[in-house]
Order: structure tokens, then C-alpha cells, then sequence
């Protein structure tokens, strides 16, 4: 049976453990999909805001919006790590 992780020295080790399943991960289009899903929302919120702008400011808007999803995603993990 292959190992769905690589190859690895010995079986079950965790020397190059985080690689191999970001790597997995990765393969899985994960980052795709929590992008899909806010681009999504971010459309669906400025349809309901009936808001017009031009392509640029709907990028930039975009690019804050998704740096700001990411980024509170991330202090819910590290608040999650802390308990």
C-alpha cells in the first residue's frame, strides 16, 4: 500500500510531518476553496449593499476583505492553540 504522505524514512515519523500534509492539503485545493468561498460572500455583500464600483476598487476592496477573513481566521486558531 502506497504511503498517501511520501515517502519517509520510517513510518509514522514526524520529522517532515507538516511538509507532507500541506503538501496533501495543497493537492486538495484547500486554499481554492476558502477563496471561492469569500469571493462568494464578498459578491454576495455587495449585491445586497447595491453598491456600485469600478473593477479596480472591487479588487482592492476584495484584496482587504479576504486579508481580513484570513488574518481573524488566524487569531482564532492561535486563541484556539492558547486554551
Amino acid at each position: 500500500m502506497l504511503n498517501p504522505f511520501g515517502s519517509q524514512q520510517v513510518p509514522g515519523s514526524y520529522t517532515g510531518l507538516q511538509k507532507r500534509v500541506l503538501q496533501h492539503v495543497q493537492y486538495m485545493r484547500v486554499n481554492d476553496g476558502i477563496f471561492q468561498v469569500v469571493q462568494n460572500a464578498y459578491e454576495h455583500a455587495l449585491l445586497k449593499e447595491n453598491v456600485v464600483l469600478s473593477r479596480e476598487e472591487r479588487t482592492r476592496l476584495f484584496s482587504q476583505i479576504l486579508k481580513s477573513v484570513l488574518e481573524d481566521m488566524i487569531k482564532k486558531l492561535d486563541d484556539k492553540a492558547k486554551t
